[in-house]
């Protein structure tokens, strides 16, 4: 009978995906894989909140020129828009609107980005390669990142599981054919007088030296407690490999989040090294034309020379660090390293007042908006569904079956083949019905009763876990927001006070030591606003991911 190995092998299959299922979800607030780091965080220590692993732009800033030509490499730059009057500083352009990531679209979130005028490849050339906004490289990792395929493989495994469980309860359908030479035919030993138990046996053979047989079976399981679990738990493993691949898609989207805002600001602290440069130089020929005139002290201009090479020898740095945050960025996207693309969206400056909009509490967060949380929910549901597959192994097994077929036997093989064969059928109704399996059963129950249990407790860990990190990323996001408020005061002092101490130099009543101090005084002062503009952009990603509203796509 195919009854007894079917529905054990529905069994078989409820435990294999479950016990899957609960290996992947031992982590409450789920894992994502480690990505390569790039240079250092840009103020220092990671972010409170931000996801172990995640990619970093490099101290001293990274990824494309801008404005004037690049010294000492020739580049031409296009020229820079919004330049400030206090210092003729650069400045990124006005807000269109708040940043955010929308709860429920993902493909019409504001960024906070803006349209790049020419797209740049890491080189500072204009690029050839195909253009990406934030969204656009989102939805093409979703698609190309080899973790998500992956998981749309698993998908895809799941729907054949399913389909396999299910043919458990369709018709199986066999066929067979033998063929079978009796060498020594066994012989039964008969009593010579049947009247007379004192007479001798005398043996004889009941058989023929060939026989053949081929015959075709059905057998239709009409009741199984067991397989009508199995089928009902198909649409839960199915729920539980989508959500597995939402899973995917999330933690791709924010990795290439993360790795896209790294270039960006990587490419203003590199906009700001050429206008830094461009500077100096200016300052240089001046001072130089000046000690000329007698003026000014050669040391001056040695001064001069030294902080012209640093800032060049620090922009080769940030140029061999573009490199790398785009490598970075393809590497989430799922490009491979010889890829070419642009950036076709940039920074631009926020107003604080637009963005404190953003760290105020969601009053309609549920958990299950977490995918891992609505992950759990579903496990819990096929533990529990496999403690019933047990549990109907009380009941009985009702199948019916079918057989039809041809034999034939001679004593010799020619005979077999050529002589008619006589057909045959059967028909029949089979219950089996489990008496005593020794409490097999019963400490089966009381196991899958402890893991579930498990993954309850696992269940509230979770909870827990996601209250500590929408706490921790609503006190990093204001912490963020005031770092950002504060720097981008002193970067406005900063540039006030260049212009005055330059004045004051041309005009004699100052010394070049001052405008070196103020000038790195201010380089000083963008580097960090770059920076809290970027830890506010990470933030706010982290905020985003512990509402689970980061990444809704399909």
């Amino acid at each position: 009978m195919k009854t007894s190995s079917t529905i054990f092998s529905a069994i078989l299959w409820l435990l294999a995906g479950w016990w899957g299922a609960v290996a992947t979800a031992q982590t409450p607030t789920g894992s994502a894989p480690t990505q390569p780091s790039v240079g250092q965080q840009p103020t220092g220590a990671a972010a409170s909140g931000q996801q172990p692993g995640a990619q970093q732009p490099a101290g001293t800033g990274a990824v494309i020129a801008q404005p004037g030509v690049t010294p000492g490499t020739g580049v031409a730059v296009p020229s820079q828009p919004g330049v400030s009057n206090a210092g003729n500083t650069p400045s990124i352009n006005g807000a269109n609107g708040a940043v955010n990531l929308q709860p429920t679209v993902i493909s019409t979130f504001n960024s906070g980005l803006g349209a790049a005028p020419t797209g740049l490849t890491a080189s500072g050339k204009p690029g050839t390669g195909r253009p990406f906004t934030l969204q656009e490289a989102i939805d093409f990792a979703v698609r190309q990142n080899i973790n998500v395929r992956n998981s749309q493989l698993d998908a895809v495994s799941a729907e054949a599981r399913i389909k396999e469980i299910k043919a458990s309860a369709l018709p199986q359908v066999a066929a067979s054919a033998s063929l079978t030479d009796n060498l020594i035919i066994q012989r039964a030993f008969l009593p010579a007088n049947f009247f007379d138990p004192n007479a001798p046996a005398v043996p004889v053979q009941f058989g023929v030296k060939y026989s053949g047989n081929a015959a075709l079976s059905l057998n239709q399981v009409i009741y199984s407690a067991t397989l009508n679990v199995g089928l009902r738990a198909a649409a839960t493993y199915r729920e539980l490999a989508q959500r597995n691949l939402q899973a995917s898609k999330v933690v791709v989207a924010e990795q290439v989040a993360k790795a896209y805002y790294s270039v960006l600001v990587a490419q203003e602290r590199a906009k700001l090294l050429d206008y830094n440069i461009g500077r100096l130089d200016t300052l240089l020929n001046e001072t130089r034309a000046l000690n000329q005139q007698g003026f000014v002290e050669k040391l001056d201009v040695s001064r001069l020379e030294v902080q012209a090479n640093n800032l060049r020898a620090e922009r080769q740095n940030v140029q061999n660090l573009i490199e790398l945050s785009y490598t970075l960025l393809k590497f989430q996207m799922g490009l491979t390293v010889n890829d070419e693309i642009t950036l076709s969206e940039q920074l631009q400056d926020r107003d604080v007042a637009d963005l404190r909009q953003l760290i105020t509490p969601d009053p309609t967060f549920q958990y299950r908006s977490r995918i891992e949380y609505s992950t759990l929910e579903t496990q819990v549901k096929l533990a529990q569904q496999d403690i019933e597959v047990t549990q109907k192994g009380y009941y009985p097994t009702v199948a019916a079956f079918i057989n039809y077929g041809y034999n034939s036997g001679r004593n010799m093989i020619a005979q077999v083949i050529n002589a008619p064969w006589l057909n045959f059928s059967t028909l029949g109704l089979s219950v089996q019905v489990p008496v005593f399996d020794g409490f097999l059963k019963r400490n089966q129950i009381a196991q899958k009763r402890i893991t579930l249990q498990k993954i309850q407790n696992s269940s509230e860990l979770l909870r827990n876990s996601i209250d500590l990190q929408i706490r921790q990323s609503s006190i990093t996001l204001n912490n963020g927001l005031q770092s950002l408020q504060t720097q981008q005061r002193n970067r406005e002092l900063a540039q006030e006070i260049v212009r005055v101490t330059r004045i004051k130099y041309k005009e004699g009543v100052g010394s070049s030591i001052e405008v070196l101090n103020a000038e790195a005084a201010l380089r000083e002062a963008q580097t960090n606003y770059f920076g809290a503009l970027y830890d506010f952009f990470i933030a706010k990603i982290d905020q985003d991911k512990s509402l689970g509203r980061l990444y809704t796509g399909q």
